[in-house]
């Protein structure tokens, strides 16, 4: 009973485990993809838009044709396309060539100094998931890859293998164990017929 419980401890932790390396190797690599018009999983690196959404946060962002006043979007740095920046639609300025949007993080006292076009914008905020952007943060250095991915990687690996293994021996074992049988029942048959023929031979004689 105790050995059965810890079999069953074991494989809810192997699942586990194997889950989250499943959803962090998703969203680092869904994170590094960029495909245009489609969602976006971006990692929210500052504390600028708490409460509402959680410093190390993933969010999920996701292009829109028009945005409005109170759209949480993420866009791009003007002087450095790398950075992007999740805020808040605060007013929006109606220009002949376009409009203007400027934003604000909910837990800042002002607005941004910049003014956003339409064409640095990623995307509307569609949801966030709190503390899943420090695991794929972490994912992304060296360090975390070996931690987080080749590891655990390595050792589920490894563990299939083993379990492999284990279910080609009690194949083979049963294979040897029926080859046995078969070998001890023709033996039982061929003594069975022996003794039926020396029985014959003395009845004859």
């Amino acid at each position: 009973m105790k050995e059965k419980a810890t079999n069953i401890i074991k494989k809810t932790a192997y699942w586990l485990v194997f889950s989250l390396l499943v959803v962090v190797a998703g969203i680092v690599a869904v994170s590094a993809l960029n495909i245009p018009g489609s969602y976006k999983l971006l990692v929210v690196q500052s504390g600028s838009m708490e409460p509402q959404i959680k410093l190390g946060s993933v969010v999920l962002v996701k292009p829109a044709p028009e945005y409005g006043l109170n759209d949480i979007i993420t866009y791009r740095d003007a002087e450095n396309q790398k950075i992007t920046i999740t805020h808040r639609i605060v007013s929006i300025d109606e220009l002949e060539d376009g409009k203007l949007f400027i934003t604000k993080g909910d837990a800042n006292d002002a607005q941004d100094s910049k003014r956003i076009t339409q064409e640095s914008i990623i995307g509307k905020v569609d949801t966030s998931i709190p503390y899943v952007g420090y695991l794929v943060a972490f994912a992304r250095t060296q360090t975390g890859l070996i931690t987080l991915i080749v590891i655990p990687a390595t050792l589920i690996i490894y563990s299939e293998a083993m379990n492999i293994k284990g279910e080609m021996g009690k194949m083979f074992s049963k294979r040897k164990t029926k080859k046995r049988k078969r070998d001890q029942m023709a033996r039982a048959r061929e003594i069975r017929r022996r003794i039926i023929e020396m029985n014959s031979m003395r009845a004859k004689s």
